[in-house]
């Protein structure tokens, strides 16, 4: 038996405050709202000074590539621990590997260690499933959780999102808003183009889901708007985004809808120059982004940061839903659309209405997105 169940016997007298602190939670994930994506970006490379004796529970963070300061998807995953520790008194520290080799062996000499020993290992990220697999199976004592995928084992809680519902609202936005116009902060639209344009970082599955329900939501909202899409080939080459994403506005694209984690920031900037928009992904950008504001119209967010913290304060109660997978959606607010904290005003009411119905209708059943590219009808 693993030292954490030794230290929350300890801890039973703030066990019933810790339950409550989680049924509590904001309403669990329909609760964090904008305000959350709006909350501090600011990092510790490592929590210092780990007292095990004090900690609720102790964390290790093994972000996905691209570190910290992504501004998007591993950022989000920071406030929910830094969140965790100012709730809950969770101890974490954070990992940052540069690799998909990394993944596994920073999982490992985790689940391995004694000072601290890890009540929990968060693995943020799809490319950590393969190195997550090995590692539960070998340190079957050790709780986990994973972001973005599922591995199937007893001792590790996976959470997934819908992403292609709060991709298909982008996309509806964006399909609407490309036929008006718009002339708002640093950008325009072209009413006469009816072109947008989706930017994704790895070309694969998780990726083309965030494609998929873009291009259903741009056809759901005018059959004429056509979608450019191109693929980065990595999280991480801003300089590459920002050229592709030239490209699409030079080819009549208005709005930029990119899922390409800390690189988005090339779309931003290629937005700005050329008079355009962008929607960003994961946090609300135009918070995380300040100075792109005024081009960022929405974010689609992907709420990890409450994936996390639901994770995180799970341990402290001894309730992680170890062997089982977690799906948020629209309908558990788990994502979602926030217009941006400049450009709201650029949204017209009945755009507004569109939107709100269509979460309603796919939160209902009554409108099924696709989750991959070859079919993307979308009612």
């Amino acid at each position: 038996m693993r030292n954490h169940i030794t230290r929350r016997q300890l801890l039973a007298s703030g066990g019933a405050a810790a339950t409550a602190a989680l049924a509590g939670c904001a309403g669990g994930f329909g609760g964090s709202g904008q305000g959350d994506e709006g909350a501090s970006d600011s990092q510790e490379a490592t929590a210092s000074g780990i007292d095990e004796s004090d900690a609720a529970a102790t964390v290790g963070m093994v972000y996905a590539l691209g570190g910290l300061d992504d501004r998007s998807f591993n950022d989000a995953a920071n406030r929910g621990i830094q969140r965790a520790r100012l709730d809950d008194g969770v101890e974490y520290t954070n990992h940052e590997p540069t690799s998909v080799a990394g993944f596994g062996e920073i999982q490992a000499e985790l689940a391995s260690s004694t000072s601290p020993s890890y009540d929990l290992i968060c693995c943020i990220g799809f490319l950590q499933a393969e190195g997550l697999s090995e590692a539960a199976s070998e340190y079957t004592d050790q709780q986990f959780m994973i972001v973005d995928s599922v591995v199937d084992a007893d001792n590790v809680a996976s959470y997934v999102f819908r992403e292609h519902e709060g991709s298909f609202q982008a996309g509806n936005l964006a399909g609407l808003l490309t036929t008006r116009d718009v002339d708002l902060g640093a950008g325009a639209t072209n009413p006469e183009e009816t072109t947008v344009g989706f930017i994704g970082g790895l070309d694969q599955p998780l990726i083309h889901k965030f494609e998929a329900g873009f291009r259903a939501g741009v056809e759901y909202a005018n059959t004429g708007v056509d979608v450019l899409t191109e693929y980065l080939g990595n999280f991480d080459d801003v300089q590459g985004a920002r050229d592709i994403a030239a490209k699409m506005y030079d080819n009549g694209a208005d709005i930029v809808y990119h899922a390409a984690g800390g690189a988005g920031v090339g779309i931003f900037q290629a937005a700005q120059a050329h008079g355009r928009y962008a929607i960003g992904v994961d946090s609300d950008q135009s918070r995380s982004n300040p100075r792109y504001a005024d081009v960022v119209l929405a974010s689609m967010v992907k709420r990890v940061n409450v994936a996390v913290y639901d994770a995180a304060t799970a341990t402290v109660a001894d309730s992680l839903p170890a062997g089982e997978v977690v799906s948020l959606g629209l309908d558990s607010d788990g994502v979602g659309v926030v217009y941006g904290t400049s450009l709201e005003p650029a949204i017209p009411d009945d755009i507004r209405e569109a939107l709100s119905t269509s979460r309603e209708q796919i939160a209902a059943g009554d409108i099924v997105v696709p989750t991959e590219r070859s079919n993307t009808g979308g009612a």
